[in-house]
């Protein structure tokens, strides 16, 4: 299969019968699957495979799906990463989303669910929306969003494919007040308790990167949602 028109995903998950289903069904709509069971093949196998997304169970023996998205993110900062979880506790999909995940799809779950899920996600990630400009200002700030870079004065920051979406959505509606509501529709997909739990991480993230510059602030309109306001 030609790389170049097959989307490539990284999948880990150790329940063979599950992992056997999900990958034929994967393969039946045109994904090239890399189906690993258990976390130290991935992690010996990672600068070898290339991939376009990363489903990863978080229950692993020895080495869970946190773990490897550790690992993912250090070498990869925009490949999008879904967490597969029998948990619903609010605390794992938080450290989830601390750790660079763009998504949570809980067990059991369906086939459907989860092509919409790859779909919204690749989508994001290889699509570029073209009716706005890629390189935006504010501030001593220039967001590249084709190539996932925030560029200052003295330095560089690569950001994840969620971290541009967002900042080149604030930064689109600037001294405007952008609800929480909107947000989640627009670059989550769906406004529910957990997506806006990930929504204050990467504000949080945002508020970091930002805080160099005195004259760009984040503002957070308690319960309504957030104002970039610049003074430049």
């Amino acid at each position: 299969m030609d790389h170049k028109f097959t989307p490539q995903i990284l999948y880990v998950e150790d329940d063979e019968t599950l992992g056997f289903v999900t990958r034929d069904n994967l393969e039946q709509h045109g994904y090239g699957v890399s189906h690993f069971t258990n976390g130290q093949s991935v992690l010996d196998a990672l600068p070898m495979v290339s991939f376009d997304l990363a489903i990863l169970d978080v229950m692993l023996p020895l080495i869970d799906g946190f773990a490897i998205a550790a690992a993912i993110r250090a070498v990869n900062q925009e490949v999008p990463i879904l967490f597969l979880t029998a948990k619903s506790l609010k605390e794992d999909r938080l450290k989830g989303f601390k750790l660079g995940a763009d998504d949570y799809i809980t067990k059991p779950y369906s086939i459907e669910e989860l092509l919409f899920r790859i779909n919204v996600f690749l989508r994001r990630s290889k699509v570029v929306v073209s009716r706005n400009p890629s390189s935006l200002q504010i501030g001593h700030f220039t967001l590249d969003h084709d190539n996932l870079q925030l560029i200052m004065p003295d330095a560089e920051k690569v950001l994840t494919q969620k971290e541009a979406d967002l900042l080149k959505y604030l930064i689109l509606q600037k001294n405007q007040l952008c609800k929480r509501s909107d947000i989640l529709e627009k670059i989550w997909g769906e406004d529910d308790y957990f997506m806006g739990r990930s929504l204050d991480v990467f504000i949080s993230r945002l508020r970091k990167l930002l805080a160099t510059d005195l004259s760009v602030q984040l503002e957070n309109i308690h319960g309504v949602g957030f104002k970039l306001k610049t003074n430049g």
